[in-house]
């Protein structure tokens, strides 16, 4: 039984071509899901889809009944650079059936310049619920790991009469209390702390460049929850050959990362020089640079921001990728530059972004954490 069923997915994998060497015979639903495979991965020997919508629409249906979600978006992103089938993205229909993922987002990032009007409601619903399901999933670690390195409320052990705690005061105070008296000698005062509306800062700067999809998408995602904690001014830089300053839609991460357009050259240097201008406290500020480091512009005068920056105090950290797609091509000479600079340059995954953060607002050694973390550091 076992040979068979290994038998019965070489059949498949193969196609049932005359030298596939099988001689397998599949039933029914085999022989649908054969042709759901053939129509993607033997499109340019059979035709494919074609450029019908009514094709298109049927295969989706095909592909969600025969496959497990996590294959039918494997699918999908084959379908979208195999077949260049836009029209996927462009029909309301179409784009309802299609199963939804941050690769989607991002293509849908990519396209929404040229998204028909009809189909513009669809996709940001689209949109929506990746976000929402993202959200969800990233909001609480962040917000723990972050909330935890910032000391928001510090004690103060020598209040004025106003600003004593009096239930911490009497609480660290109980073994002074005096039988006699009936009372508690305060020989330690402990005093509400001064808060302040923001302890550090937190400059979010986005390669748009169209390889960079997946990592706008999270980055949007955690600049919108560092936004909504109160010890944060977080803001949000995106740039290409020009910078767009999106802070003001950090409230709403679905319109941010409509308000992103992928794609276009890359000008780290004016994007570097845009930060600078806009952080007001270097010493108690962390700069994310999420690019690949491929400057289209002034390699030298970016060289030169790096310097400035670093040399400042702001903390510099370069993302080379804030996703789950595995090692990114970069520009390693700008990478070991910078290494030499000892700003950390290494590539990280969303599970391991919050930790990051709260290493780098308390101060620490983040290329120190990302070695512990078996994140390569670039050398």
């Amino acid at each position: 039984m076992e040979h068979e069923e290994q038998v019965r997915r070489w059949r498949l994998v193969l196609g049932g071509t005359e030298n596939d060497g099988t001689a397998y015979s599949l039933d029914k639903t085999d022989l649908q899901i054969d042709k759901t495979l053939e129509a993607l991965y033997d499109s340019t020997k059979r035709g494919g889809l074609g450029p019908s919508s009514p094709n298109v629409s049927r295969w989706l249906g095909d592909i969600r009944n025969y496959f497990p979600s996590s294959v039918v978006q494997v699918m999908q992103q084959d379908a979208l650079k195999r077949l260049n089938l836009t029209q996927m993205l462009f029909e309301k229909e179409m784009l309802e059936n299609v199963e939804t993922d941050v690769h989607l987002v991002a293509t849908l990032m990519t396209l929404s310049r040229v998204i028909p009007e009809k189909t513009k409601d669809t996709a940001r619903q689209v949109v929506k619920k990746v976000v929402d399901e993202l959200m969800k999933k990233l909001s609480q670690p962040t917000q723990q790991a972050i909330n935890g390195s910032l000391n928001r409320s510090t004690r103060n052990h020598r209040p004025r009469h106003h600003e004593i705690n009096w239930h911490l005061t009497i609480q660290k105070n109980l073994r002074h209390y005096q039988p006699d008296y009936k009372t508690i000698i305060p020989e330690t005062l402990i005093g509400y702390g001064r808060k302040r509306s923001a302890l550090k800062e937190v400059v979010l700067c986005l390669d748009q460049s169209g390889s960079m999809g997946t990592s706008v998408v999270y980055s949007g995602i955690f600049g919108a929850v560092m936004a909504s904690i109160p010890a944060l001014k977080t803001q949000m830089v995106v740039f290409d050959t020009a910078v767009a300053d999106l802070t003001e839609e950090l409230n709403d991460p679905v319109d941010l990362l409509f308000g992103v357009q992928l794609g276009g050259g890359t000008d780290i240097n004016a994007a570097l020089k845009y930060c600078s201008q806009i952080i007001s406290r270097p010493t108690d500020t962390v700069l994310v640079l999420v690019t690949d480091l491929m400057e289209g512009g002034d390699e030298m005068g970016m060289r030169k921001r790096f310097v400035e920056l670093h040399a400042a105090g702001v903390q510099v950290i370069v993302l080379l990728a804030l996703n789950d797609e595995g090692a990114p091509s970069y520009d390693q000479e700008n990478a070991q530059f910078l290494a030499g600079l000892g700003i950390p340059v290494f590539a990280c995954s969303p599970d391991k972004f919050p930790d990051m953060m709260a290493m780098a607002l308390s101060k620490q050694d983040v290329a120190q954490w990302a070695a512990k973390e078996d994140i390569v550091l670039k050398k």
